[in-house]
């Protein structure tokens, strides 16, 4: 295996955990932002405000992209296997 293969194998597994982690990290971004500008405008300063909602919404998340995420990881497995002979040499 050669150090451009290694170079580039690294690359498209860290492109695809990236892809893979993006949907649930902006929701649970965007959640935490919504409800801290609910609690600043509302003064209300209850901790547990802000994990229930983003809990619900990274499940929600999680349920919405899995059947998108699942077909990422298999493809770049398959690929992955596909290719071992090359990679082995």
């Amino acid at each position: 295996m050669t150090m451009e293969q290694v170079v580039d194998l690294g690359q498209r597994a860290l492109r695809l955990t990236v892809m893979l982690s993006a949907p649930v990290l902006v929701a649970g971004m965007l959640t935490g932002l919504a409800v801290s500008l609910f609690q600043a405008v509302t003064s209300i300063q209850e901790a547990t405000l802000t994990f229930v909602p983003k809990l619900i919404v990274v499940f929600a998340a999680l349920m919405l992209c899995m059947p998108w995420m699942t077909d990422l990881a298999v493809r770049f497995a398959m690929d992955l296997f596909g290719n071992l002979g090359q990679f082995a040499r």
